[in-house]
Formats: structure tokens, C-alpha cells, sequence
């Protein structure tokens, strides 16, 4: 890897996470993506969806409180109907599995090789928060290890600035809470 796309690499905020993940390869030919799942796909519109909205409810609710209230209210209820979908889709995933992430990309262990700037179609979803997301990436590297699988590391590709603000709010709410996490444990050891 050369020094700038190193330099590049870490301009992001990356955590070490367990997500499920499912890995599907396109192939070179047709980069066309395998038909996802309808509730998949559902889960993770209902979340961009949910993201893309925030800025207008907030300011709905400097100019009516009782519609902002609402509109609060009914977004708690589909944000339950999202959690019930999510835990419903967590049986079809895999288990969750470690990962490193960041907004630009996923490092990950698996049983396939999968050469360098091969194209995947990600779907992950991140317990317990029930965040489901679908993303298409390319594969950076690919390194064997001595148990059998493979490191590899992959940058999303085509991803929406909702998607990758999405991505980031999640890294750094994940970071917040392991840092407040640590506080709470070393106050609880003095």
C-alpha cells in the first residue's frame, strides 16, 4: 500500500466492533447486485430514511411543538418496528464476527480469499442497535493467516453521504460509549 492511500486510511475514525455480516462477490462481468432481501432492504431504508429526517424534525419543532411531538412519537414506533425487523434478520446473517470499521471501509476475518479489487456487496447489521446496512465495497487486501482464513480489508464504494454519515455517527456514538465505559471502570477500581 503506498504512503497516500496509508495517509488516507487514517483520516477516519475506525473501532473494533462485532457485526453480522454477509459477504456476497460480484463477478467481474456483471457488477449488477444479487437481489438483496425485501426485509433487508426495508431495514435499511427505514434507517437512511430515519437519518435523512432528522434535520427536518428538529426544525419542525422550533416551529410547532405539538406536530414535532408527533412526528417524535411515530418515529419511536417504526424505530420498534426496525429493532423487531433487525432481530428477525440477525437469524439470517451470520453470527456476529469481529470487525474493524470506519465510514471508509471494513477489515475483517473469512474463510474465502478474495483478490485484490474484487467487488462485494456488503449487508451488515450492527446489534444491539439493530442498524442495517447495505453497502457495495472493494477488496484492498487479502492476507492468509496461519489458522486457514483470511484478513481482509475493503473500502466501500458508491456510498451515499447519508450512508457514510450514517457510518460515522455510528463509529463515533460506538467510540463514545466505550470511552464512557472505561471512565465508569476506573472510577469503580479507585
Amino acid at each position: 500500500m503506498s504512503t497516500t492511500d496509508e495517509a488516507e486510511r487514517r483520516e477516519y475514525y475506525r473501532i473494533e466492533d462485532r457485526i453480522a455480516l454477509e459477504i456476497t462477490p460480484l463477478s467481474g462481468v456483471d457488477s449488477t447486485p444479487p437481489e438483496a432481501s425485501p426485509l433487508f432492504s426495508l431495514l435499511s431504508e427505514l434507517h437512511l430514511s430515519e437519518f435523512e429526517s432528522q434535520h427536518l424534525l428538529r426544525q419542525l419543532g422550533d416551529a410547532n411543538r405539538g406536530l414535532s411531538g408527533f412526528l417524535k412519537a411515530q418515529n419511536k414506533r417504526i424505530d420498534v418496528l426496525s429493532q423487531v425487523l433487525a432481530h428477525m434478520l440477525m437469524g439470517t446473517l451470520s453470527d456476529p464476527q469481529p470487525v474493524v470499521i470506519s465510514e471508509a471501509g471494513l477489515d475483517f476475518q473469512h474463510p474465502a480469499r478474495y483478490a485484490p479489487g474484487t467487488q462485494l456487496d456488503l449487508k451488515m447489521a450492527f446489534p444491539p442497535q439493530a442498524l442495517g446496512m447495505m453497502l457495495r465495497a472493494r477488496v484492498v487486501h487479502c492476507d492468509a493467516l496461519a489458522d486457514g482464513n483470511f484478513a481482509i480489508g475493503v473500502e466501500f464504494e458508491g456510498s451515499t453521504d447519508a450512508q457514510r454519515q450514517l457510518l460515522a455517527r455510528y463509529v463515533l456514538q460506538k467510540q463514545a460509549m466505550e470511552r464512557r465505559q472505561a471512565l465508569d471502570q476506573a472510577l469503580d477500581a479507585v
